[in-house]
């Protein structure tokens, strides 16, 4: 089923070689006589990362990159999106196709170009179907180590002093697996360091009156706890709005906040600190990590607030797009191996970033085209 892709990068290096011999050619043109490579997002006003991240790699490498995006209503347009999907396999220049889509319902286009075209690298960066079945049918899969965060957020939060960690959630996020595994692992991981452990449930915004009795539970109880438990405490929230008031109370209070749930830092701390960010520097997460640290000093909170130097959602796309022109461009590039995929992240970003094999629960083993990543947070 799954292709020699080596082989393929092989082929296509050879190729290139013949056809450039005694001339000296500039990447675009060894680009236009080359390959294609096909991504495939939501669109901008369902989901501005993935979009955006796509359309950055379309500026970098134009002569490569085609980007196509699924119906705005994917949920009812199911087959024309598929369609989209497998109609980038009639380019006979296109040797990779890369899917990303906080959805579930395009495996099947993948394995119509697994069938049609199987010289083409097949890759998800992530999408939202059965693991197992993605890794049988697609090549290379990438999405974040969300369970493995839960170990990372604990171990961050001890290095920068916690002897507290709070949790705040609620039930029907307790009942995602995924949620309650990272939840057991920050919390084995705080108790084998020490810490002392402490978990909090708010009104639930899937079942009462939406965000707004959680958000007034969590703006008294956080000075509560703080009071009780002093400010050598980290506290984590599973639900995204939490951050706009858990970050607000950070700064008033100057507990700790070693990541969010969503670690990015365009996840509450421009709005929390009246970060005033042009449509130019809307992307440069460079220069808002600078506004962020700038804020955080003045407020007496360096090295108290944390995060992911850029979101999860912008780095996996992009990150796909390169591997699947490493792949193509060097036939001896082995990403099987994982340090090679965490040396050629941090190459490529200059971050440094941990791979594994994903272990779904009901596969019983891992899966070894299905890679998960953690990214080192920063601290402001």
């Amino acid at each position: 089923m799954r292709k020699n892709i080596a082989a393929l990068a092989l082929f296509l290096f050879m190729v290139s070689i013949l056809a450039g011999c005694g001339n000296q050619t500039t990447p675009t043109q060894q680009a236009d006589a080359g390959y294609k490579i096909g991504v495939v997002t939501p669109t901008l006003s369902t989901s501005e990362d993935e979009f955006r991240a796509a359309d950055m790699m379309v500026k970098k490498y134009p002569d490569i990159v085609k980007h196509i995006t699924l119906p705005e209503n994917f949920s009812t347009e199911i087959e024309t999106g598929l369609s989209q999907i497998t109609s980038l396999a009639d380019d006979p220049q296109m040797k990779a196709i890369i899917v990303i889509s906080g959805q579930a319902g395009l495996l099947p286009a993948l394995q119509k170009v697994e069938e049609t075209r199987p010289d083409i690298i097949t890759m998800t960066a992530p999408i939202w179907d059965d693991p197992v079945l993605m890794a049988k049918y697609v090549d290379i899969n990438l999405d974040t180590d969300w369970v493995k965060r839960g170990e990372a957020i604990a171990r961050k939060a001890e290095s920068m002093g916690a002897k507290t960690v709070i949790h705040y959630s609620f039930p029907t996020h307790l009942a995602k697996e995924v949620i309650a595994q990272r939840k057991d692992m920050m919390q084995k991981t705080s108790e084998q360091l020490g810490m002392q452990w402490v978990e909090v449930a708010t009104p639930d915004p899937q079942t009462g009156n939406g965000t707004g009795p959680m958000l007034q539970f969590l703006r008294e109880d956080i000075p509560r706890q703080i009071s009780k438990y002093g400010t050598e405490t980290n506290i984590f929230g599973t639900n995204c709005p939490m951050y706009d008031v858990i970050i607000d109370e950070a700064l008033k209070l100057k507990f700790m906040v070693a990541e969010q749930c969503c670690p990015t830092p365009t996840q509450a701390y421009p709005t929390v600190m009246g970060l005033e960010i042009s449509d130019e520097d809307a992307w440069d997460f460079e220069k808002i990590n600078t506004m962020i640290r700038e804020h955080a000093a003045a407020a007496q909170m360096t090295n108290r607030l944390g995060g992911w130097p850029l979101p999860a959602t912008v780095f996996v796309p992009q990150y796909a797009v390169e591997l699947a022109k490493k792949i193509i461009d060097d036939p001896g590039f082995d990403y099987n191996n994982l340090q090679n995929l965490n040396q050629f992240a941090k190459d490529f970003s200059g971050y440094n970033v941990t791979f594994n094999h994903f272990k779904p629960a009901e596969a019983g083993a891992e899966l070894e085209n299905y890679y998960v990543l953690i990214m080192d947070s920063i601290l402001y």
